[in-house]
């Protein structure tokens, strides 16, 4: 028999849970659509999905829980006899929607029909039955960022070069089941089994991308961190797992503060170095000391200041030093063993080696 004691023992962690998930939840069900954008009506009531169900690639819904979906909601609009469906994915924060957002695009390639993913802050829109015209996609981009938590997508996969990119094949990785993935999809599948020494749980965020440029091509890897020291700490890491397995022979590792950038599977290692040194990162060095500014006076007068400081000092001292000594003394003369030096209040520690009493009178 369970007492109520570990009945509320058990049910408190849940309660917890829950109160912290609420308000998320709250605003992942609470999605305001349009009634109509551009030439488009409404033509179904919203209708939320679990996660699970919204996918439509079932083998992806566990990379949607790394990333965090809090829910998905899916309406149709109508203009004249043409349909399209919109469905959106709401998460906790940027970084997971736009991990979704690589994910749901290169599905999105593949399949027969026109479909167009947009991401904005938390926010991953799937249009899908048509390419909407530029205006029209403008109104659904907008309606996204009211809705948004109106926060910047990670800068990482802005890392990646341009020249010789394959389109579509940007993946973005916020943990071990984006970074399998991505590895499989590009087809560095035995990549994905260094999930331990990347070091997501330091706060490591990782970028994939295919390129060729004629006969050669590579997959370039971009792991970036919070600090340069965890980048040299997995560096040391990673080097160690890659010098290990002779299948990846050839892969070449590199660090410019904190972003460590890897060439997968080059064909030459020419190539490889022009990938790394094309890499859109460049570290800063903000300098805090203070300097001189065009406003502040010449050394000179600065200098001039300090010296007549200096003097005044000098002069008050003199001055009060004077004061003090020349009252002493003419207190003394004037009234001699009445003010200072009274025989009554002066003591003398004595060590009796002679007879002879010592009067302090004797030292004035």
């Amino acid at each position: 028999m369970v007492s109520n004691r570990n009945v509320s023992m058990r049910v408190r962690p849940i309660i917890a849970v829950l109160l912290f998930l609420a308000p998320s939840l709250l605003r992942a069900m609470d999605v305001s659509w349009p009634a109509r954008f551009g030439n488009w009506t409404s033509f179904s009531e919203p209708a939320q999905e679990s996660a699970a169900v919204a996918v439509p690639d079932e083998s992806a819904s566990s990379l949607l829980q790394e990333s965090g979906v809090l829910g998905t909601s899916a309406r149709t609009y109508r203009n004249r006899d043409r349909f399209v469906g919109l469905r959106l994915y709401t998460f906790r924060d940027s970084s997971g929607a736009y991990e979704a957002y690589t994910l749901l695009r290169a599905l999105a390639a593949v399949t027969n029909i026109p479909n167009v993913v947009v991401v904005k802050s938390n926010l991953v829109l799937w249009i899908h039955g048509i390419e909407p015209p530029p205006d029209d996609r403008k109104a659904l981009e907008s309606w996204m960022q009211a809705n948004s938590d109106q926060v910047s997508s990670p800068p990482v996969p802005s890392y990646l070069p341009e020249k010789g990119l394959e389109e579509f094949s940007e993946r973005y990785a916020l943990g071990p089941v984006g970074f399998r993935e991505a590895a499989n999809s590009l087809g560095r599948a035995s990549f994905g089994t260094l999930t331990g020494q990347v070091g997501f749980s330091s706060g490591a965020e990782a970028a994939f991308a295919r390129y060729k440029n004629g006969s050669e091509e590579a997959v370039l890897l971009l792991i970036d961190y919070p600090t340069p020291q965890l980048a040299e700490l997995h560096l040391h890491h990673l080097q160690s797992a890659i010098s290990a397995n002779a299948e990846w022979a050839g892969t070449s590792l590199d660090r410019k503060g904190s972003l460590l950038s890897i060439v997968l599977g080059t064909s030459s290692t020419a190539y490889a170095n022009r990938l790394r040194s094309a890499v859109n990162y460049e570290t800063q060095v903000t300098w805090n000391e203070p300097r001189q500014t065009a406003t502040d006076p010449p050394i000179t007068s600065i200098l001039v200041k300090i010296i007549i400081g200096t003097g005044v000092f000098m002069v008050l001292a003199v001055v009060l030093g004077i004061a003090f000594g020349g009252v002493r003394v003419i207190t003394k003369r004037f009234f001699p063993g009445k003010v200072f030096d009274r025989p009554e209040q002066m003591e003398v520690l004595q060590l009796g080696l002679s007879g002879k009493p010592i009067d302090p009178r004797d030292f004035y």
